[in-house]
Formats: structure tokens, sequence, C-alpha cells
């Protein structure tokens, strides 16, 4: 389930950024090509729908992280990480830590 969404998610990411690459910022991009034959060849308002387009796919994306996240697996657990078993049991020569050694006081 997990994986079928992160798929989702890469999909409506890579539409998403396709949509926004399209739209200009100042009101024209690809929508601007069409706007003196809107009149003509009958597509009127494609900046609306670009921006329909562009608000859903981000509330999709929106929810789907959401699910992401609540479905991530949480079966296994681990006690301790790989680096930190290693740290701990790597004792440099000479600089064994006693728990009886307290520090020295300051005067």
């Amino acid at each position: 389930m997990y994986l079928f969404i992160t798929i989702l998610i890469l999909i409506v990411a890579l539409v998403l950024v396709l949509l926004v690459l399209v739209q200009n910022s100042k009101g024209g991009g690809l929508a601007s090509g069409f706007a003196s034959s809107n009149q003509i060849m009958g597509a009127p308002k494609t900046t609306d729908f670009l921006e329909k387009a562009t608000w859903s796919l981000t509330g999709a994306l929106f929810v789907l992280c959401i699910i992401a996240a609540l479905t991530i697996p949480r079966d296994i657990i681990t006690e301790k990480s790989e680096v930190g078993g290693r740290v701990q049991s790597e004792v440099v020569p000479g600089f064994e830590i006693n728990e009886a050694q307290t520090a020295p006081d300051a005067e």
C-alpha cells in the first residue's frame, strides 16, 4: 500500500511540475498562445483550467502525503543502529573510562 501511494505521489508531483512550467507568472504561458484564437477556435478559459488543475493536484499531493505518512510500515523495530553499536564497541587504548573515576573538584 505504501509503495503504491509513493508511486502516486511521484506521478502527481511530476504532472504538477509540468502544469506549473506551462503557466506564465504574468498571465501568459501556454494559455497566452491561445488568447487570440479563443474566440475563433472555441477554447475559452484555458488559464482557468490550468489554475484549477494546479490547485486540484496540489490538494491531491497534500492528501497523498498524509496518507503515506499514516501507512508507513512500522513492523521492523531495531534496538540500536549499526553505527551506535560500532562506536560503543571500539575503545581507544589508554582512554578507558571507569565509572568510579570522577572529575577533580574545581578550586
